[in-house]
């Protein structure tokens, strides 16, 4: 599996927000939900699941919008509105970057994808997995240690 050195930093379309990971990646994934279709205008999003320890906003104040509940806070550069990372009250210690913010594109090729009973007809990934909702609990901890195992090379 291709992969990027940390430190990454990413920015915002307009480049007044700016992201930095220092840490790899725990699973990067593609979901093709209604609600991630809409918010990134296209037929899926991309996730890079990342350590919150290795995670920061460098420059610019990200704004909370989107889909709005306790358990979800999606930002946002405040100027251009593009959308940055999530944070998930289910996964606490994790922050949910979107890849394409970074020049590197390594990680943006998802490992699994979810939701794919809402895929539109003609999308595709290469995810080694897909899933009609979300993974069962009891094959997280498998698919985690396979992405490691990938990740190592």
């Amino acid at each position: 599996m291709e992969h990027a050195q940390s430190p990454l930093v990413g920015t915002c379309r307009c480049g007044r927000t700016a992201i930095e990971v220092r840490l790899p990646p725990i699973m990067v994934s593609a979901c093709h939900c209604r609600g991630c279709q809409r918010m990134s205008a296209s037929a899926y999003s991309l996730t890079a699941m990342i350590p919150s320890e290795g995670f920061a906003v460098m420059t610019g104040e990200p704004v909370r919008g989107g889909a709005r509940s306790p358990e979800i806070s999606h930002y946002f550069c405040d100027d251009c509105k593009s959308w940055m990372y999530t944070e998930l009250g289910m996964m606490p210690g994790i922050v949910n970057v979107r890849p394409t913010m970074f020049d590197n594109d390594a990680w943006t090729r998802p490992f699994i994808e979810t939701m794919t009973a809402e895929k539109l007809a003609w999308a595709t990934t290469p995810a080694r997995y897909s899933y009609p909702g979300f993974p069962p609990l009891e094959d997280y901890e498998r698919l985690l240690g396979e992405f490691a195992d990938a990740w190592r090379g």
